[in-house]
């Protein structure tokens, strides 16, 4: 069981969601052990439940929702700074944009 601050959505999630905003070192219980939470994790926002390394799928609902940038540790603010999508744009604007 994880902090009840957090919602883990399904069980081989390597992400919770922050049911509230998570200030910087707080601890939580999550992954199975307490985590002193390095930065503040806003409400809505993910939060990894175990280690992840560079190029490991992050899972959301049960579903991949991009891979690592560079390792994660548990407690860690998981979030464009540490995530890549693995989804191509359907679009783009770019130089032959026309409005």
């Amino acid at each position: 069981m994880n902090d009840p601050r957090l919602l883990r959505l399904a069980p081989d999630d390597n992400i919770c969601v922050a049911r509230t905003t998570i200030a910087a070192g707080e601890t939580i219980w999550i992954g199975g052990r307490d985590v002193t939470v390095p930065v503040p994790i806003p409400t809505g926002h993910k939060i990894a439940v175990r280690a992840i390394a560079a190029g490991e799928k992050v899972f959301k609902y049960g579903a991949p929702i991009g891979s690592a940038t560079q390792p994660i540790a548990p407690g860690d603010y998981v979030h464009t700074h540490n995530l890549k999508s693995d989804y191509l744009p359907t679009f783009a604007r770019g130089a032959n944009y026309e409005a």
